[in-house]
């Protein structure tokens, strides 16, 4: 498609200059002839699309230009027929600029999808295609690889640059056990990492499918744009033929014709849609199509889920009450030395905590566990016990322990070091730090109420709710009430729902517009909602919103002013006050400055 445009556009540059240059050479008799083909060869592509465009059952500002070259070739108008046909041509190559900027980001995320990946077998590095991954391979990702599969570091430690997936300038390092997700780019040494999942269940395989889903979806203000073509097609007849029953002179139909050939004028709305899509995918937020930017830009409600979404959706230490003598460090490191032997979600959370205080860990020896309750072991020499309240009073043969007052959705860890009970660890899912200002940003985005939806008890919900100025908070809730919530909502207005659980999949479906928030969601939930947040930070989705705003109030600039600039040309041709190629020219300019007004949503 791009080469016939370039070939049109070169015919229609081409004919009518040699038009102009023949009379010089001797040649008068020619320029009719060669300003008349070169109109007709760009008509017949034109009216090849038109024909096209009609039977899909679209109906578009192109008929216009297809009529007005006729209508000049058939009155032997043959300059005008050759200049409309350079602007229509001219147009194409504008909008397949425009379009291919405003998809730029797009692709580039397609053109980094891996093809092979490097994997041991029997010892031994093999080069295979990533669909022969399955989960446990161990993998091979060399500096400057994509990784191919989400997995987890195995050894080594990962340098990795997420921001074709994020938006991040900033580099991210992933430490043995932690996960890395597909679509990453290693930056510094080589290191292992184990599948965890296949090439088809990965974080960038559902982005190409969001990507490919988005690319062949039409906004629904792009349908819009298309009415508006049959009306303006409408008017356009009317004042042709009026100022042709007025006159009597063709030309005056004929000037308004080509007054009135906007053929760039209506992917002015695409390219406003497909660049804000663009901007917000580079931000971190990937929408499966038009129809959910635009729809995203009407939203004026929100509900939303507690867990992974308002909070990180994993426990964190968030206090540490000591019972002796032992420093708070000392005692968690101890703890999370010997919970380094166990596999548990609280354990892992003790583990990352200690982590992220850089404390040195040392491996346990002589290690019990009782499932789902604590384990034992040696720690540098030191007999420690961690686990539940119960079960370390009970390994300590004590028939009272001091407990410690818990909130609502906290989680109690006794640690015993040397048979006395040395501390209670606190974990709690914390809300984010960013939930506030999100939140705050999104009402100034016009998202005038917002619900808290959740399986969580009321009491905890109302903790997580305190201070954040929810409108409505419901807790213990079951998927079939989070969706009734979410209809309950549309009779207000457009609804946006954010989740990441599978429990959050219907609701997701059945609002609006479904946010799922990727890096820590369910498959199900990414499934099923309209959009994805490549990042966990819930500020992603009040940009995306923005976003899609300014992109909507573009589009319509572009419909509104692009026709009312159009229509005011023809009545100006109608009246005798725009000859026929000033016509033309003039209705370029206005192709010209209303497609370039769509790109500033790439802004």
């Amino acid at each position: 498609m791009n080469s016939l445009r370039i070939a049109l556009f070169a015919v229609a540059t081409l004919g009518l200059a040699l038009g102009f240059v023949v009379p010089f050479a001797g040649f008068p008799a020619w320029q009719t002839w060669i300003w008349g083909s070169a109109g007709a060869l760009v008509l017949a592509a034109l009216l090849r699309e038109i024909v096209t465009s009609l039977l899909k059952g679209e109906v578009g500002l192109d008929i216009v230009a297809g009529i007005s070259m006729s209508a000049a070739l058939a009155f032997g108008e043959t300059l005008a027929a050759a200049v409309v046909g350079l602007m229509y041509a001219g147009g194409q190559l504008l909008e397949n600029f425009a379009a291919n900027r405003a998809q730029s980001h797009m692709r580039a995320l397609l053109a980094r999808v891996p093809k092979t990946a490097l994997r041991y077998d029997d010892g031994h590095l093999s080069e295979v295609e990533i669909d022969a991954v399955r989960i446990g391979d161990r993998l091979l990702i060399r500096q400057g690889d994509i990784v191919p599969v989400d997995g987890e570091v195995k050894s080594g430690k990962a340098l990795l640059d997420m921001a074709a997936l994020t938006g991040e300038s900033v580099p991210v390092r992933r430490i043995e056990t932690e996960e890395v997700a597909s679509g990453a780019r290693c930056l510094d040494m080589a290191f292992d990492m184990v599948a965890v999942r296949p090439a088809s269940e990965s974080t960038y395989a559902g982005i190409v499918r969001m990507v490919k889903a988005a690319q062949e979806a039409k906004a629904p203000m792009v349908r819009l744009a298309d009415r508006f073509a049959l009306w303006f097609l409408a008017v356009t007849l009317v004042l042709a033929g009026g100022a042709y029953v007025a006159t009597g002179d063709h030309l005056r139909m004929l000037a308004v014709l080509v007054s009135a050939t906007p053929c760039p004028l209506i992917l002015a709305v695409p390219v406003a849609i497909i660049s804000g899509m663009g901007k917000a995918a580079r931000r971190g937020v990937l929408m499966k199509g038009g129809p959910v930017l635009e729809t995203m830009a009407r939203a004026s409600g929100l509900v939303i889920d507690k867990t992974g979404t308002l909070t990180h959706g994993r426990a964190e230490l968030s206090d540490i009450v000591l019972h002796g003598q032992a420093k708070a460090d000392d005692v968690l490191r101890l703890a999370a030395s010997l919970e380094q032997a166990s596999a548990h979600v609280i354990a892992a959370s003790v583990v990352q905590a200690a982590r992220d205080r850089g404390l040195l860990l040392t491996f346990p020896t002589d290690v019990r566990e009782t499932a789902g309750e604590g384990l034992s072991g040696h720690v540098d020499g030191h007999k420690v016990f961690v686990g539940g309240h119960d079960f370390v009073r009970h390994a300590l043969k004590h028939k009272t322990m001091v407990k410690p007052d818990l909130p609502p959705g906290t989680v109690l860890v006794a640690v015993a070091i040397a048979g006395r009970l040395a501390a209670h660890l606190i974990l709690a899912d914390a809300v984010r730090a960013e939930t506030p200002a999100a939140l705050e940003r999104l009402r100034r985005a016009g998202i005038s109420r917002i619900v808290l939806a959740s399986g969580d008890s009321q009491a905890i919900v109302d903790r997580v709710g305190e201070g954040l100025g929810i409108d409505d908070l419901r807790g213990g809730l079951t998927p079939p009430e989070k969706v009734a919530i979410v209809l309950g909502e549309r009779k207000n207005g457009v609804v946006m729902m954010a989740g990441d659980g599978v429990n959050d999949a219907p609701a997701l479906a059945a609002a609006d517009v479904g946010i799922s928030m990727g890096v820590t969601g369910s498959a199900a939930a990414s499934e099923s909602a309209d959009a994805v947040l490549l990042v966990d930070d819930l500020t992603r989705l009040a940009e995306a919103v923005e976003t899609a705003k300014r992109a909507r109030g573009i589009a319509l600039q572009s419909v509104y002013a692009g026709l009312g600039m159009s229509f005011a040309a023809m009545v100006a041709a109608a009246l005798g006050y725009l000859p026929v190629v000033q016509g033309a020219l003039l209705q370029e300019v206005i192709d010209v400055a209303v497609i370039l007004n769509a790109l500033r949503a790439l802004r």
